[in-house]
This record gives C-alpha cells, structure tokens and sequence, in this order.
C-alpha cells in the first residue's frame, strides 16, 4: 500500500494547481493534483506535453477511465467509490494507482482490505497559487 502523508513515512507530496502558471512555483519533479473537470483539460494537456507527472480527482467511474486513458499516475477517488474503481483498475491492467483521500489512521486497515492501491492525508496536498 502507499502511503502519502503519513506521519511514519517518508513520501512525496501532490501539489494542487488550478492554472499552468502554478506549475512554476512547485518543486522540481513534483506530481501535480488536478481535479478532473473538462475545464481544466488545458492543464491536462499541458501536463502530458511536458511529461509532468500528475495526479486526477475524479467523482465516478466515467471519470476514472477517462483519467487512466490521459495517464495520469494517481487516480484519487472519495471512499464510497475505492473498491469499484480499484476492481475496475484491476481488470483494465491500469498504468494508475488508485488512491483514497484519508483523515484518520483507522481508515487504513478498512481500504487495505478492500485492497486499494494507496492512502493519502490531506497533509499531503500542497495548494500551490500562481
């Protein structure tokens, strides 16, 4: 299981952008967080273009493909989705890790269960402004 921003563990950030011009204030190889909305398919695109590693929250399943079809490197789904989408990356051999939005400790054994790919606090989100 990853682990990102767990207080035991050494891991990296994801830094949320909301504009290209943010990507200039995060640290060299960082993964940009980019919320999957059709709106920000420019920052998307940007991302590939530059081989930027990034990071997609989706809201469903649709959301899911569409960010493993543009490559993203995590896929960040909210709980009640994790087993489907973690199923759903199984059987399409998905290049993502499906990641869960995490606030407490006790949530981890639950989705280790469930067998999700990873865990992520919210410490681990670097709002970055341009």
């Amino acid at each position: 299981m990853l682990f990102f921003g767990h207080r035991f563990l050494q891991n990296e950030s994801l830094y949320y952008i909301s504009d290209v011009d943010a990507i200039a204030h995060t640290p060299p190889n960082a993964t940009i967080y980019i919320k999957f909305l059709e709106s920000n398919l420019d920052l998307i695109d940007y991302a590939k273009t530059n081989a930027l590693p990034f990071a997609l929250g989706v809201a469903d399943i649709t959301e899911l493909l569409y960010a493993s079809a543009l490559g993203a490197k995590y896929i960040l789904v909210k709980k009640e989705l994790a087993k489907t989408a973690q199923k759903i990356a199984e059987s399409y051999l998905m290049d993502a890790k499906i990641l869960v939005r995490i606030e407490e400790e006790e949530e981890i054994e639950e989705l280790a269960i469930l067998g999700i790919d990873g865990v992520i606090f919210s410490s681990a989100i670097v709002k970055i402004n341009s």
